[in-house]
């Protein structure tokens, strides 16, 4: 069997502030640590946990040069290279490789739809003048559109920098039809679950492994199950998707969930604050106190 260039769980790392809106540093360094010694095959900055949404262009810069150098190639970095023209994703995904990342995640241009056409020539356009791998990054919730599974294999086919997808739909079903789409004609493409619950699904469907953010305080579980499917040990990766199945009800605490994986994050024993880029607000004390019971429905506390 073909094995994908990107693998196994990859969380998407929160950007972490201080209480004046600048990168602190020195809590990005515990929390990549952290991440590496819990077994992750990858990390992935400035996703939708890391908030690129709400940043300017020099604190995407900043937080690309930043972590890429401090992971210093002890996993893959990818790097997330959104916006909603195609020539400012490619200046982006180009800061990115100049950075020193194994590769770029691209969301579909959000705001305004496009057509299917239009779709395939965004990513066909950023293949065609971007040395560096490409990871097609489909969530309908945020963008307003999903992209279309006709449209990834046709990417999937024609461009070999276009190495795989984080699909964040809501459905094991969307997955599998991906799957059963592209791996036929490209067998080293990695389809990604999204949604941290998907994960051992996903396995046994074909996929490559998640981009899960309970990564982020729970790396034992994601890397425990995607090692255990590895082994072949399926007892020990159906206790640990049992373990996984009580962390969804986090993410709709509050709305971003930002500060919700920092409040995780550091109620595991991560030295964070927790802090987000307006619009995102402080969490109140019911809300921490819901966190805290989910974390130990999960066996985290």
């Amino acid at each position: 069997m073909t094995t994908p260039l990107f693998h196994g769980v990859i969380p998407p790392v929160p950007t972490l502030f201080d209480n004046k809106e600048r990168l602190d540093k020195e809590a990005m360094k515990r929390l990549i640590d952290f991440t590496i010694a819990g077994g992750v095959n990858g990390l992935f900055f400035l996703g939708s946990a890391g908030e690129f949404a709400h940043m300017s262009e020099a604190l995407r810069h900043e937080v690309a040069t930043f972590c890429t150098a401090y992971v210093n190639k002890r996993v893959p970095v990818l790097i997330g290279a959104a916006h909603p023209g195609t020539e400012a994703t490619l200046a982006f995904a180009q800061h990115a490789k100049n950075a020193g990342a194994d590769g770029v995640v691209v969301v579909n241009p959000y705001y305004n739809p496009l057509s299917d056409e239009n779709i395939y020539l965004h990513y066909s356009y950023l293949a065609e003048n971007l040395d560096l791998p490409i990871v097609i990054y489909n969530f309908p919730a945020l963008t307003g559109q999903s992209i279309p599974v006709a449209v990834i294999k046709k990417l999937a086919q024609k461009y070999h920098n276009i190495v795989g997808l984080k699909d964040t739909v809501d459905s094991l079903n969307h997955l599998r039809e991906t799957i059963q789409a592209v791996l036929p004609v490209r067998a080293d493409f990695a389809v990604f679950a999204g949604y941290d619950e998907y994960l051992f699904g996903t396995l046994i469907l074909g996929g490559a492994g998640a981009i899960p953010a309970s990564a982020n305080f729970a790396p034992q579980i994601t890397c425990g199950i995607y090692q255990a499917w590895r082994d072949k040990d399926f007892s020990k990766a159906v206790e640990l998707q049992q373990r996984l199945s009580w962390l969804p009800p986090l993410y709709a605490v509050d709305t971003p969930f930002y500060n919700v994986i920092k409040y995780a994050i550091s109620l595991v024993g991560v030295e964070v604050q927790v802090n987000a880029l307006r619009p995102a607000q402080p969490l109140s004390d019911d809300k921490k106190a819901q966190i805290r019971h989910i974390l130990q429905q999960a066996k985290l506390l």
